[in-house]
């Protein structure tokens, strides 16, 4: 299936971007701006510090518990030249996906190859590319060859993978929810950073119940185009009794990401039920594909041409989105992992 994205008709420049943790900019982690969409009333501009007073008693938030590796390593190819590899995650036939980048003013830029090739690791190992996967301009599969396991390597050599709209290199745990467990994500599963021990005790008070969920989530948002990648997920049967027994009761299910929302939809019925998983999802949710178990999202910002708009207009609808977007733009909230926040309901208030 290959993923075509609503693209939003804006342009994401400088003023717009997230250039460090809001730590950094003297901000709690729940300081960070949260703009509401619930159905045909205006966007409202609060803080994450109080998601809790949008919810209502017997609603419950799904969070992911994937903690973020350090992804990024750094080689070179057989010409000696430096290169820096992200890998996005083990697949199903237990080759890895990665992406290979060129080093470009202290971040890294795309390099497309025209050729599989091996890849010399520092300080030791190497990364022997396959084939392009599906039809892709950035991802590889590919063989691991390093001492021990590779999040293992990658916890000992890696780095977070970075981007150009971050300045400089931060510490692994700034790349950390509060939900984080054990290892899986090479990229952050980021809506949840900006929530806190504060906000849970906030949303447990107000009668909002939390359960967890895991999805290994890989590189960057696809671009449009790009078929989805396989990523690993567990539902436990306790979480989907909980979902359930949450929708039973008249209560709303609020994701705590896009990688919940992919999770659920993998292990949701038709008729809105939800089911215990193990395994791998290539599920894309898109207006035509919605998921009936969700009624709400905590998500980040996204660009005009990532594949997860189409999550969010599946569930909010296109209009509502784009009057979020636009009023996002127009006073200035931040994009990418460091930035603001949109909860998206589905309809009017409860």
């Amino acid at each position: 299936m290959l993923v075509t994205s609503p693209i939003l008709d804006f342009e994401l420049d400088d003023a717009h971007e997230a250039h460090e943790p809001p730590e950094a900019r003297g901000l709690r982690r729940d300081g960070v701006r949260l703009l509401v969409s619930s159905g045909d009333a205006d966007p409202v501009h609060a803080r994450v510090a109080h998601l809790g007073a949008f919810l209502a008693p017997g609603d419950l938030v799904v969070a992911n518990t994937s903690a973020t590796y350090p992804a990024a390593l750094d080689g070179r190819l057989p010409d000696g030249e430096p290169v820096v590899v992200h890998l996005s995650g083990a697949q199903p036939d237990g080759s890895w996906l990665g992406e290979v980048r060129a080093p470009a003013a202290g971040a890294t830029a795309p390099l497309h190859l025209g050729t599989a090739l091996d890849i010399d690791l520092f300080p030791g190992g190497r990364i022997r590319l396959l084939t392009p996967f599906a039809d892709s301009q950035r991802l590889w599969r590919a063989h691991l060859d390093m001492p021990g396991t590779p999040l293992g390597y990658a916890a000992r050599f890696g780095r977070p993978i970075r981007y150009r709209h971050v300045t400089r290199d931060w510490p692994i745990g700034f790349y950390q929810s509060i939900f984080s467990a054990a290892p899986g994500s090479a990229e952050m599963p980021s809506a949840a950073r900006p929530v806190t021990a504060r906000v849970l005790a906030d949303l447990t008070r107000r009668g909002v119940a939390i359960t967890t969920l895991r999805l290994d989530t890989g590189v960057s948002s696809l671009e449009g185009g790009e078929s989805p990648y396989p990523e690993h997920y567990e539902v436990s049967a306790r979480t989907a009794a909980t979902v359930n027994a949450t929708r039973a009761e008249g209560g709303r299910v609020v994701a705590l990401g896009t990688t919940v929302v992919r999770a659920l939809a993998t292990v949701t019925e038709p008729d809105g039920t939800v089911h215990a998983g193990d395994g791998w999802t290539e599920r894309v949710v898109s207006a035509d594909a919605p998921v009936p178990s969700v009624q709400g999202l905590l998500t980040g910002w996204h660009e005009p041409e990532a594949s997860h708009l189409m999550m969010l207009e599946a569930i909010t609808g296109r209009s509502v989105l784009e009057r979020a977007y636009r009023a996002a733009l127009d006073v200035g909230y931040l994009w990418h992992e460091f930035g603001d926040s949109h909860l998206l309901l589905t309809g009017g208030a409860r």
